[in-house]
């Protein structure tokens, strides 16, 4: 075939075009997975647990437009466990081996947070819940769950247990004043200067993104046992330096910081739905950090009509699992197995 110059130049152009497209492709689909051989983010804080090896493994799926991460493992009637803030799934890490023992264990990543991706279509905690109960009976087919939450995660799991009771076995709350006909949201926002200042829009973004881990850092211990934020002065933290990493890894991404602090944006719509939410009946554990359980109680009581056991858990302050992980676990197994 016989070609101009001009025609030539065509070809090419045409041939660039196509190299060029052709290196992106390989550049992207590089970017978006690991390569052989190499361990995927979420999966670095578990890769030399032989427990985790063992027993569990990191899943996703797709929900509503967001991609959700949990983690499973073990055998048994299942047991669903929801995180607060600044965490996610790997704040249940140091009991659910032994919780794998006796019960099917799915630690969730709320939407928007830790490694979901995507942005939910609400951060208020009847929305998310709605979410959980996708994945958790839509995708997963699970109607008779045990579902334990805490801090913000534990305002979820009672607008699961609330919109969905007849697939909610039994509810576990740990450590949250629920938002609602105990306390408005105006109230509410004045219990801690962190609530506050988190409710804010755009300013927590401002100030924490720029060093996310340290913020972190300094926030875990003011809300320990006697820490700042229950009038004592201690500034020690039940956190490894390897959870504060894992917890930071996540939280660096500014739509997981973002998304931590829609969490307190909603309280409005979470006092609105709370007080709308029928009281539920499904049997419930309440626990709290220690000295917390009469103030905590007085929150729910309105909305959460059979509470079977409620402790204060001894030597803990807000980090349960983390500051008395023995005590909070045999309660959850005494509770669950009731």
């Amino acid at each position: 075939m016989i070609t101009t110059p001009r025609r030539s130049l065509a070809y090419a152009r045409k041939a660039a075009a196509v190299a060029l497209a052709l290196l992106l492709a390989t550049g992207t689909a590089a970017c978006a997975a690991p390569a052989a051989g190499e361990v995927p983010a979420y999966a670095v804080a578990t890769r030399d647990d032989p427990r985790f090896a063992k027993s569990f493994k990191h899943e996703f799926a797709d929900v509503g437009g967001v991609r959700m991460h949990y983690v499973t493992g073990g055998a048994g009637p299942p047991l669903v466990l929801l995180h607060g803030w600044p965490q996610t799934w790997y704040g249940w890490w140091p009991i659910m081996p032994e919780l794998a023992e006796h019960y099917t264990v799915y630690a969730v990543d709320l939407p928007g947070l830790g490694d979901s991706t995507g942005s939910p279509t609400g951060y208020d905690k009847a929305t998310l819940a709605r979410y959980v109960h996708s994945l958790i009976a839509g995708r997963l087919g699970v109607r008779d769950a045990r579902v334990v939450g805490h801090d913000l995660g534990a305002a979820v799991a009672f607008q699961y247990a609330a919109q969905f009771p007849a697939d909610v076995d039994r509810l576990g709350y740990l450590d949250l004043p629920l938002p609602g006909p105990g306390i408005d949201a105006r109230t509410y926002r004045s219990l801690s200067w962190h609530i506050a200042f988190h409710s804010q829009r755009r300013v927590p973004e401002a100030v924490v993104g720029d060093d996310v881990r340290e913020y972190l850092a300094l926030f875990y211990p003011q809300v320990s046992l006697n820490g700042t934020a229950f009038g004592g002065t201690s500034e020690r933290s039940p956190f490894t330096e390897a959870e504060i990493t894992e917890y930071a890894r996540t939280y660096q991404r500014p739509e997981v910081l973002k998304g931590g602090f829609e969490l307190y944006r909603a309280l409005d719509e979470d006092v609105r739905d709370a007080k709308d939410a029928k009281p539920t009946r499904v049997p419930t554990l309440l626990m709290t950090a220690q000295g917390q359980l009469a103030p905590v109680r007085a929150t729910v009581a309105a909305r959460m009509t059979n509470i079977v056991r409620a402790v204060d858990v001894p030597k803990a302050g807000h980090w349960l699992v983390e500051e008395n992980p023995a005590f909070v676990t045999a309660e959850l197994l005494r509770f669950l197995g009731g």
